[in-house]
């Protein structure tokens, strides 16, 4: 199930990303070429980036991508490491939790007002349904997270950490460093 979950998210990030590219080029080629474009790609574009950023949030915690300054943290003991890791999911899922409550505040009274998209013959609300998805599922990410750091498979929030990435890619007979 989690790898299927998995290819879904990965495969609904990658269908955003070509869908926006294509109607961007789309639209570009139109205008210039033709004097002609979609009244809607533009908003279209917007919404498609919403869905691609609330959804690769929650990818960037399951592939351990986002960026963090963690070198204090490296320096503590494990106990420490996993009880700052843990402080730090709490701090994210307090974020989540408000942004989770907010978004779903717009979206009812978008829903009550009965508020339409400009250029998308759609209720905005529709459009605008990722944030509230968006934060349960960055939640269930962290929540994720959490339960590696108390059962041990974790030593703390794990982060990408490029510094030793480059390292081991610069290790002696792995590659040269470019000139």
């Amino acid at each position: 199930m989690a790898r299927m979950t998995a290819r879904l998210e990965e495969g609904l990030l990658a269908l955003l990303l070509g869908a926006m590219t294509v109607l961007t080029f789309l639209q570009v080629v139109l205008r210039y070429v033709f004097n002609h474009g979609f009244v809607w790609a533009l908003e279209a574009n917007t919404y498609m980036f919403g869905w691609l950023i609330m959804i690769g949030v929650s990818y960037g915690i399951r592939v351990h991508s986002h960026i963090g300054v963690d070198f204090a943290v490296k320096a503590l003991p494990r106990a420490w490491q996993r009880a700052t890791g843990l402080l730090g999911i709490a701090l994210c899922l307090l974020y989540a939790g408000i942004m989770f409550d907010g978004s779903y505040t717009y979206l009812y009274k978008l829903w009550r007002l009965g508020v339409l998209a400009e250029d998308i013959p759609l209720q905005r609300w529709l459009l605008s349904i990722i944030l509230p998805l968006g934060f349960a599922l960055l939640a269930v990410r962290l929540i994720q997270q959490a339960i590696d750091i108390l059962r041990g498979r974790a030593s703390g929030l794990l982060l990408a950490d490029e510094a030793a990435e480059t390292l081991r890619e610069l290790a002696p007979g792995t590659r040269e460093p470019l000139a």
